[in-house]
């Protein structure tokens, strides 16, 4: 029932990312906060039920991680695509963000080159500058309000890469690449021996019309991919922190677990793994509930802007709860826009110029909130505008 996402939840107040830290974020406490990538929406019923049993045993120790939560993995990227993943294929880790630093500082030496394909995900850039590594860039190519791979570019840039770090399903921009966009991407990786790291943490939040498909198993050698996947975007529990890498190469697994060894990763948290193995056990038509709510959503904010904000155009998300609205039509630099949403709209968007430099003009908007909500921060964004109007001596 789509009864249960119309639900408010109070979250001001529980030390929330989202909205205890709209203040020192924005500068405005008041902003309806549509930022974070974690949704306001109660995680599914089955998952608080487990949790409430486990919290029952007093005693929170150092904790293994069982079979169980393996084979949850393993039963979950069967049902859903149609891969078959061997149990030791996957390391466990804190998340998806960490793992992939992890993994490029341990296949790769300081001065090697990572390929990373903006707009996108900004810890991207991170992962390689911070870890000493020479970032290359294969920028997406916007074309009538869509995004794709410019492979000829890629083919030209990757000669000495090590890796290609990817997002699949794609953040912000929300493409769900198709068969033969991932097919194309395996030849060139294959042609120059680049490891892809492949970023799938999204998998789940695929939008009906579309399909995704987990880059490693479209290849019958997938020696070179490494997936890393979580249900924290899927369920909305990203604060338990745990994630998986499934990784087929034995030399990788060991060069990755050596690492985490040395700093040390290796206790589990009994409440992730409670919430991690009940998601993918009991989640599903919860999940697929979600969807059919956020592609609502996201009808709705389509046609409202078609309507009443055609200066904003939503570049149409095919996965991912987040839009990339191209806001260039508006004519204001990045400083403008964020003053614009912040102190005229109070809305709280993630900037699209933290997405590189291929994000200016755009602001990336979490519709994973209550709809009425986004409908109210339209509106909100509508009506500021039209003050800004009337103030240049523009009236709408």
């Amino acid at each position: 029932m789509s009864d249960q996402f119309d639900r408010d939840i109070k979250r001001a107040g529980t030390n929330s990312t989202k909205f205890d830290g709209r203040l020192g974020t924005f500068g405005n406490a008041n902003v309806m906060p549509l930022w974070v990538a974690d949704m306001d929406f109660a995680v599914p019923a089955e998952v608080t039920h487990a949790l409430i049993e486990r919290a029952t045993h007093p005693i929170y120790g150092y904790t293994l991680f069982p079979e169980s939560l393996y084979q949850s993995l393993i039963d979950w990227v069967w049902l859903r695509y149609h891969w078959k993943i061997e149990r030791e294929w996957i390391i466990f880790s804190p998340g998806v963000v960490p793992s992939l630093t992890a993994t490029i500082m341990s296949l790769t030496q300081a001065g090697e080159q990572v390929i990373i394909q903006p707009p996108v995900y900004f810890p991207f850039f991170s992962a390689v500058t911070k870890t000493e590594r020479q970032l290359i860039l294969n920028p997406l190519h916007l074309e009538q309000g869509r995004y794709t791979i410019d492979f000829d570019q890629l083919e030209q840039i990757g000669t000495n890469a090590r890796i290609l770090l990817f997002c699949s399903p794609h953040n912000p921009v929300g493409r769900v690449w198709n068969k033969s966009e991932l097919a194309q991407l395996i030849e060139i990786a294959n042609k120059h021996n680049w490891v892809i790291i492949s970023d799938e943490i999204h998998a789940d939040l695929v939008y009906p019309e579309n399909q995704h498909h987990p880059l490693a198993s479209l290849t019958e050698n997938p020696e070179n991919i490494i997936t890393a996947i979580a249900p924290s975007k899927t369920f909305n529990i990203p604060g338990l922190h745990l994630s998986a890498l499934i990784v087929p190469n034995k030399a990788h697994r060991a060069a990755i677990t050596h690492f985490f060894d040395i700093i040390h990763v290796s206790a589990a948290n009994p409440f992730s793994i409670v919430a991690f193995e009940t998601a993918y056990r009991k989640g599903a038509t919860w999940l697929d509930e979600l969807m059919l709510y956020l592609k609502n959503t996201r009808d709705h904010v389509n046609a409202y802007l078609t309507e009443h904000l055609p200066d904003i155009h939503l570049i149409k998300p095919e996965g991912t709860y987040l839009l990339w609205l191209d806001c260039r039509a508006l004519h204001m630099n990045d400083k403008q826009l964020k003053h614009f949403f912040v102190h005229e709209a109070e809305v709280g968007l993630s900037p699209g110029a933290l997405f590189g430099n291929n994000g200016s003009g755009f602001m990336r908007m979490n519709i994973g909130t209550p709809r009425h909500n986004i409908m109210a921060a339209l509106e909100n964004i509508r009506k500021a505008y039209n003050r800004v109007k009337i103030r240049s001596g523009r009236i709408l």
